[in-house]
């Protein structure tokens, strides 16, 4: 902007180049420091070359930052139409930009901008409204009226200003109440929830000489939580070192089950061999009887870890599809099944499907009243990883007003109230069993109503707006 001598309120217009240019830089400092340890996961368990798997993640990273790439081309084209006031359509054009990058090419939305918020719990509340969405509308909002005032003055700046204060103060004061007032701690039926964190390194999972030792492992855990007091144990994703329904121990975990009396949702591969061949990272839900009470495929793959993309497109090469992605792909669920725990019905999540909204949505619309994820974040090593994980399925609860428990292998395990408290968490690579009390929910919050309105209405806004907004 130096050099610019125009009214307060009129921008010069911006060579759109520039713009996509900032935009993209900004997205790859935002991603590369993000999922800067994506190389290292490809590196040790992908076995790619080091230099290779930091290739991988710039891209992974310059792809993600397309996206504010856009929004940031879409905002310079608006401010070149309508001057600084345009700077106010700039959250509306994030938000667009942000939701579709959980949708495209089957979606990737981690670390999206509402959720640096979560741990700011007055402010974290709005996401009982609008989603992480509405937070990150907030965020994108508060910056926008900063970029006005400093490129204004006058009574343009007081206003700016006033109206982003204005809204901090609305939204915080809201937000402490209803942290305050806490009556979804006080509401539902109560239940002594036991987590199993196995501590099981990731180069051990596939060893069968190391098998033995994990499944006793995580049965002794089991009965130390039950005798703690647990009514409902959760194990972490793929925990058993073996198809669990193909298994002679299967049997064992069931006679588990009947011993201790308490429902075990374990992570466990299955193979479906009718009507033709097909693989699951799935969830099993057993009865305190031993049997099967359900069974929840994962709905959301991982790309190049469970699946490749437009594989379809290689179908006529079969091995070439399995080389690149190091095994036999997994198929992905179709529904989102309930698991029942006495007369109540409960949902899960497993590994990085949590940070799907739409997901925690569809359980709580199909009678869900607590919310479970089970994974393993071992591939992640000493990173930062395992903490936005957990960052962002704490914001689930937030949204849909429901208890969170989550259990993963090498942890971050813990339980998050519906406000987004986290009420007890491990630290990462350590053996831990937790017995901690969640209450089971039926009401719903606005967002578990509306999902994510605010995302269509911002895409509808950015739409109306590039077709409306006239040249100056």
């Amino acid at each position: 902007m130096s050099g610019w001598r125009g009214r307060p309120g009129r921008l010069p217009g911006q060579p759109l180049a520039r713009a996509l240019g900032l935009g993209l830089t900004t997205g790859i400092v935002y991603f590369v420091g993000t999922v800067y340890w994506t190389s290292t996961v490809v590196a040790t368990f992908g076995q790619v070359p080091a230099p290779l798997a930091v290739v991988a993640m710039l891209l992974l990273a310059f792809y993600l930052a397309l996206y504010p790439a856009l929004a940031a081309v879409v905002t310079s084209r608006l401010i070149t139409r309508a001057g600084a006031p345009a700077l106010f359509l700039a959250p509306a054009a994030w938000v667009a930009c942000e939701f579709g990058r959980g949708y495209l090419f089957g979606g990737f939305p981690w670390v999206p901008l509402g959720n640096s918020q979560v741990t700011v719990l007055p402010i974290a509340q709005l996401a009982s409204l609008f989603g992480v969405y509405g937070l990150s509308a907030l965020v994108a909002f508060v910056n926008a009226a900063i970029a006005y005032a400093l490129l204004t003055g006058g009574r343009a700046r007081l206003k700016a200003v006033a109206a982003a204060v204005l809204v901090l103060l609305a939204t915080a004061g809201w937000g402490t109440w209803r942290v305050a007032d806490g009556s979804l701690t006080r509401e539902g039926t109560p239940l002594q929830i036991g987590l199993v964190q196995g501590n099981i390194a990731q180069e051990d999972k596939w060893n069968p000489d190391e098998a033995y030792r994990i499944f006793t492992t995580h049965v002794a855990m089991t009965r130390d939580v039950v005798r703690r007091g647990a009514r409902f144990v959760l194990w972490p994703e793929s925990s058993t070192p073996f198809s669990f329904e193909d298994h002679p121990w299967g049997d064992t975990l069931r006679g588990l089950a009947r011993e201790t009396g308490v429902p075990l949702l374990v992570g466990s591969d299955q193979t479906v061999r009718q009507p033709e061949t097909r693989h699951y990272n799935a969830a099993f839900m057993l009865a305190p009887d031993g049997r099967t009470a359900a069974t929840y495929h994962k709905i959301q793959l991982v790309p190049f870890g469970e699946f490749v993309p437009m594989a379809d497109w290689l179908s006529f090469f079969p091995p070439l599809v399995q080389t690149l992605a190091g095994f036999e792909p997994f198929s992905a669920g179709s529904e989102m099944a309930m698991l029942p725990v006495g007369e109540h019905l409960v949902s899960t999540a497993i590994c990085y499907e949590v940070v799907y909204p739409r997901l925690a949505s569809e359980a709580v619309q199909a009678g869900s009243e607590l919310l479970t994820t089970i994974t393993n974040d071992g591939w992640y090593g000493q990173s930062s990883a395992p903490y936005q994980h957990f960052a962002m399925a704490s914001m689930r609860a937030i949204e849909q007003g429901r208890y969170l428990a989550r259990a993963a292998n090498t942890g971050i395990s813990g339980v998050v109230d519906p406000y987004g408290r986290v009420v007890q968490a491990s630290a990462i690579f350590e053996q831990a069993g937790m017995v901690e009390e969640v209450r089971l929910l039926t009401s719903r919050t606005v967002y578990s109503m509306l999902g994510d309105s605010i995302a269509y209405v911002a895409i509808a806004l950015t739409a109306a707006a590039l077709i409306t907004v006239g040249r100056r």
